[in-house]
């Protein structure tokens, strides 16, 4: 779907540069993976001391049931 976005030349060239990516669309796409990325750790850490943990469960067990 193609987007007309306003993005920040001197950002973009510097993105460009620190990815090492040949391409902006190529620099845009990685950022957006990265930005998802972070997001996704965010909302993982607002769980911290939310969930319980059972002393009794043994991880090693469940792996070998696959």
């Amino acid at each position: 779907m193609p987007t007309n976005l306003h993005i920040d030349d001197d950002l973009l060239d510097e993105a460009l540069k620190l990815s090492g990516k040949r391409t902006k669309r190529e620099t845009v796409n990685e950022a957006l993976r990265a930005y998802i990325r972070y997001c996704k750790r965010l909302k993982l850490l607002e769980l911290f001391g939310k969930i319980d943990y059972h002393p009794d469960y043994d991880y090693k067990a469940a792996r070998r049931k696959r």
